[in-house]
């Protein structure tokens, strides 16, 4: 059962992390610009989704951010590890409400035959 729980856990987080950077790449398709954590918009609807796309795309921006840290700046490799495990910790938590919306959808659809 261990292995089944270590699986399932594994595979909660890498949803997550991949929900992250597919939110973080399509930002910088359509805004030309990195994804970052700064929420700066002028009504407050505008600043609700940016603060909810934070949410989820702070794994990918926290793992990108330590990467080029540790490239440019030549911040230590614990930097690096702990920003991954932070991240890790974040991609569990937004991979699990990623999966269990899409266990919501999933048993709402009737199939009538």
């Amino acid at each position: 059962m261990a292995h089944f729980e270590l699986m399932l856990t594994g595979y909660i987080i890498i949803t997550g992390f991949v929900c992250s950077a597919v939110l973080g790449s399509f930002w910088q398709i359509f805004r030309s610009e990195p994804v970052g954590f700064a929420v700066t918009y002028t009504t407050w609807v505008a600043g609700f989704m940016g603060v909810f796309f934070c949410v989820f795309a702070g794994p990918f921006i926290i793992v990108r951010n330590s990467i080029r840290g540790r490239k440019i700046e030549g911040r230590p490799l614990g930097w690096v590890v702990a920003a991954s495990g932070i991240a890790s910790l974040w991609s569990f938590c937004t991979g699990l409400v990623i999966i269990q919306v899409a266990l919501i959808v999933r048993d709402s659809i009737t199939v009538t035959i």
